[in-house]
C-alpha cells in the first residue's frame, strides 16, 4: 500500500513526509478532486487508528476511503478492487473497520501469493525484501493499482472495477 502512495505522489509530483494523524501524509489533486495520501505510522494492525482519526477531523465519510493492502489471498500480480467486504484475515484491514465502525471502505488489494511454505508466518512473508524474481511484477502491480485509484477517484468505483479486475 505504502508503494502505492508513493506511486500516486511521485504522478502528483509531491513527497508524503508530513506527520499527521499518526501517519505520514500530503495533501495533492487527482485530477479535479482534493486527496489525502496517507501511510500509517502505526503498526500495521492498528492503521486503522491514523484513518479514523484523518476521517473524524476532516469529515471525510469512509465510503470516500481508499485502502490499498498486500493481499495473500490472490496471485502474485492479480488486483482486484472492490466495496466492502470482511478483513479476510488481514489486521490492518481489521483495524480500520474496529476503528471507523464500518467495512465501506474502497479496497484496491493488491495480490502477493502466499509463501511456497505453507507454515511460513504471514507477517514475516509480506514484510520481508521482495524476491528479485517478483520485482518486475511487483513494480508493474504497483503501478496497475495507483492507476486503480486514480480512476476510482476519477469514475467511481463501478468503472474501476470493470477496468482492472479482470485478468492481470
Amino acid at each position: 500500500g505504502f508503494r502505492v502512495a508513493d506511486e500516486i505522489a511521485r504522478r502528483c509530483d509531491v513527497s508524503i513526509r508530513r506527520r499527521c494523524y499518526r501517519a505520514l501524509t500530503v495533501e495533492t489533486r487527482i485530477g479535479r478532486t482534493e486527496v489525502l495520501l496517507m501511510k500509517p505510522q502505526t503498526y500495521m494492525n492498528r492503521s486503522g487508528e491514523a484513518v479514523a482519526a484523518a476521517c473524524k477531523e476532516l469529515d471525510i465519510p469512509i465510503e470516500r476511503v481508499i485502502i490499498a493492502y498486500d493481499e495473500v489471498d490472490l496471485p502474485l500480480g492479480r488486483l482486484r478492487v472492490r466495496r466492502g467486504g470482511g478483513a479476510g484475515g488481514h489486521r490492518g484491514v481489521s483495524s480500520i473497520m474496529d476503528e471507523t465502525g464500518s467495512r465501506e471502505f474502497c479496497r484496491v488489494r493488491l495480490g502477493v501469493g502466499r509463501p511456497a511454505d505453507r507454515d511460513a508466518d504471514l507477517a514475516e512473508y509480506v514484510l520481508s525484501p521482495i524476491p528479485s524474481d517478483a520485482q518486475e511484477v511487483i513494480v508493474g502491480l504497483v503501478a496497475r493499482a495507483a492507476d486503480a485509484v486514480e480512476r476510482i477517484v476519477a469514475d467511481g468505483i463501478d468503472v474501476a472495477m470493470r477496468e482492472f479486475n479482470g485478468a492481470a
